[in-house]
């Protein structure tokens, strides 16, 4: 019996570690939404409902700790105990990064930028995330890998979209007005800011396959 329930607990470990990922999921998709809409409220929402995310963090940190203290795992039930403690170490980070979404899509107007396709990029990041969580779930190496090979694509995108911005800000006509010049300049760089945070979305989502492969294969080569 007590070895059934341990492993009761290792399951429903996994199941509220994916679980915590669909609501970081869903806080990042609204995150883009209120700023593809200049949505206000909505970005509110992603701010506010944070604290949920931080206390599933904190139950889960809880559990991980529980398991490593109480059952002394070991092999590869130690690593997919301490996989998940650094994987909701990153999800809890990528809930920050969308609340930082929802606070620009409060604060500026989006189409300061219409070239730039932060909707693009929102959407791979987002892929990524639930690639990588796919990957953790289904024990799957080559989606480790994939997630990982991703992210050049994604860096490039934001590289892009980063260097139309300093390009056009180089090249522009001297605006007429100061009001006018401050309010440009605010845009810009909430831009800037949104590119370099989905940016880091992809990164962490990168840090889930990785240890996702470590857990999986006891192979740490996306690691480092």
């Amino acid at each position: 019996m007590p070895r059934e329930q341990y492993q009761t607990k290792l399951e429903n470990l996994r199941e509220d570690v994916l679980y915590m990922s669909e609501v970081v999921a869903e806080a990042l998709r609204n995150g883009l939404d209120a700023l593809e809409r200049r949505d206000a409220d909505l970005g509110e929402e992603v701010i506010v409902g944070d604290a949920e995310i931080n206390d599933l963090y904190l139950d889960l940190e809880g559990q991980c700790t529980d398991l490593i203290a109480l059952q002394q795992p070991v092999a590869g039930d130690l690593r997919f105990i301490a996989a998940s403690f650094k994987i909701i170490t990153d999800l809890e980070r990528i809930a920050d990064l969308a609340t930082h979404l929802g606070r620009y899509a409060r604060a500026g107007n989006r189409e300061v930028y219409p070239d730039v396709d932060v909707q693009r990029i929102g959407e791979m990041t987002l892929e990524m995330l639930e690639g990588a969580m796919a990957a953790y779930e289904q024990s799957d190496v080559d989606g480790c890998y994939a997630v990982a090979e991703m992210d050049d694509d994604l860096d490039a995108l934001c590289e892009t979209a980063s260097d139309v911005v300093v390009r056009d800000l180089i090249t522009r006509d001297e605006l007429d007005a100061d009001e006018d010049i401050e309010t440009m300049m605010e845009n810009v760089s909430r831009l800037l800011l949104t590119i370099r945070d989905l940016e880091r979305v992809g990164d962490h989502a990168v840090n889930i396959a990785a240890r996702s492969l470590y857990m999986i294969e006891n192979d740490d080569e996306l690691l480092y």
